[in-house]
Formats: structure tokens, sequence, C-alpha cells
């Protein structure tokens, strides 16, 4: 019997429980397991890379703009061209640009990649479109971020439906979640699940109006502390919560330019520094007026899908700020 125990013990000493746990987060792992930091949890941190689709063959199956939710039918070599350019701009500074190389020739709206993607601490949360005309996009941008290697944290499920511009990020405890025609309850809630894991701590409810699709039409950061919005339509509730955080609040001047102009559909490179889309000369000032350096963009084709810059652009990896 002493034998036997000398013997188990000799090959518990040798051979013993090595599978250890280990405890660093899945964000502190990023880089080790993921290549590089996909991380996002703000709109104006120093851009490092984004997600687009280049407008594709897609865009030329429009024939009635109204069944797409089109102002009017594209000229494919023209918007190309401006999607190009906005994409060398953010490789200007330095933003590592990737595509959605494939997508079905069925759907032209999937130039508009914030609404399939939403950034987050850990990753890549897979949106679920609300309009049945836009849903099989994700498809292939799931298989664009498993190309690069960016991980997938959520893919929307069961009856939710959530498009990524229906979120804004303030700070990395605080998201702006927005509820109506493109995100429904349970959307937000699964989204607001996987965000809770990762250490947000406030959502802060925003009611889309009737008639309007997403958040970044209304509003968006635009430096460390201050944020531009159209404020006949943003609740009083979200804008006293960012001033109670210290933020300055820029009322966007002119009706025409955020209707027709998309003056609030921008993208900040970072704090301080915003790329526009051209045509909206009062926002313009009134941004550089705060402090705001605006970098201009002809997107006056690609917005005849009723989308800008901000719908455009899914943000990846974003510095802390």
């Amino acid at each position: 019997m002493v034998e036997i125990r000398d013997s188990l013990t000799q090959q518990t000493d040798d051979y013993g429980e090595k599978w250890f746990s280990d405890s660093s987060t899945f964000e502190e792992n990023l880089v080790s397991v993921w290549g590089r930091r996909w991380s996002v949890f703000s709109e104006v941190g120093r851009l490092r890379a984004v997600l687009l689709r280049r407008p594709g063959r897609e865009i030329e199956c429009v024939r009635n703009p109204a069944d797409w939710r089109w102002k009017d039918v594209m000229d494919p070599g023209r918007a190309r061209d401006q999607h190009d350019a906005m994409a060398e701009v953010y490789r200007s500074f330095g933003v590592d640009v990737f595509y959605v190389e494939e997508q079905r020739e069925d759907r032209p709206n999937a130039l508009f990649m914030r609404d399939n993607v939403l950034g987050t601490p850990e990753g890549a949360v897979v949106c679920r479109q609300a309009t049945a005309f836009r849903r099989g996009e994700e498809r292939a941008v799931a298989l664009a971020l498993a190309k690069i290697g960016c991980p997938i944290v959520r893919t929307i499920s069961g009856k939710g439906v959530f498009e990524g511009a229906c979120g804004i990020w303030i700070d990395r405890e605080t998201i702006v979640l927005g509820t109506g025609v493109r995100s429904n309850a349970e959307g937000v809630r699964q989204v607001e699940d996987v965000l809770r894991a990762m250490g947000v701590l406030n959502v802060l409810r925003f009611q889309i109006p009737w008639g309007h699709a997403h958040l970044d039409g209304l509003m968006n950061p635009v430096d460390t502390k201050k944020l531009l919005l159209f404020p006949w339509q943003v609740p009083y509730d979200v804008v006293d919560a960012l001033i109670r955080r210290g933020f300055q609040i820029i009322e966007a001047p002119s009706l025409e330019e955020v209707k027709r102009g998309s003056a609030v559909n921008l993208v900040a490179i970072e704090p301080g520094r915003v790329v526009a889309a051209k045509g909206n000369p009062q926002t313009k000032a009134l941004l550089e007026r705060n402090g705001v350096e605006v970098i201009e963009v002809e997107a006056d084709e690609l917005m005849k899908g009723f989308g800008s810059l901000h719908c455009m652009t899914a943000a990846l990896e974003r510095d802390p700020v």
C-alpha cells in the first residue's frame, strides 16, 4: 500500500494538473490572439482601421430608386470615384482600409457599411438589417471580418433587428442606443447584453423619431467633449446626460444641410478633425469656429442612396481617448 501511494505521489508531482486558466481579459488578448487591437469605444479616438464596401455591380441593378429607398439612380463611375476619394483621405491619415470584396448583386445598399457592423471594445457586432431588401449583406460582411481576423463578438439573432448606425459611442463606459424603424427593443437588448459583459455601464436610450432611420444623421461627436447634433430631433434626456458629462453641444445651424446635405453624418479622424460631405458651408463654418477642422470630400452621388460618410464607414479600431 505504501509503495502504491508513493507511486501516485510521484505521478502527481511529475504529471499533475497543468491546465491552469488564464485570468486575462478578451480585450487584453486582442493583439496576441487576434493580431491587432480590434477595439472601438469612441467616435473620435484616432481612427486606425475601417471596413468599407466599394460600390460594386450591385449599384448597377437599380432601376426604380424608390424600391431601394434611394433618391435617384447613381452614376456608377462617379460613385466609385467619390468612394475612392473618401478611402484615400482615410489612408492619408494612416488608417488601414479593409473591404468587403464580395457581395450579392441585388444588394445596392451594401456600401452603407456602418449599418452592418458596430465596433465594440472587443471586436465587431454583425448586425441584422430591419428591411428585407438588405438582409443577406451580413453574410459577406462576416466573411470579410473573418478574413482579416477581426473577432465577431455577436451576431444579432432571433426576432432582433439592429443596425450599427443606431449606436453612437460616447466613452468607454457609455453608448447611445436607439430604437425605431431600423432597430427594435430585442435587437438593442442583444447589443446591450454583450456590451455590459465588456464593462459598458451606461446606456443612453434614444427613441428615434418617425421618418428617420439612424442616430448618425442626428448626432455625432466631433471632439473629445464636443458633439454636433440636430436639436429638433434629439431627446432632451440624451442631451442633458451629455451636458452632465461635460460635453459642449454644437447645434447644426441649417435644416437644409442636415436633411439634404447629411451635415451631421460625418466621421472623426481624431479628436477635433473630421471628414465631412462637401456642400454644407454653414455647418462647416460653425464647426471651425468651435475649433474643429473639417476635411471635405464630394459625396453627392453616393448620397443618392440616403446615406453619407458615417453610414459608409464601419470603424474597426480607434485609439482610446
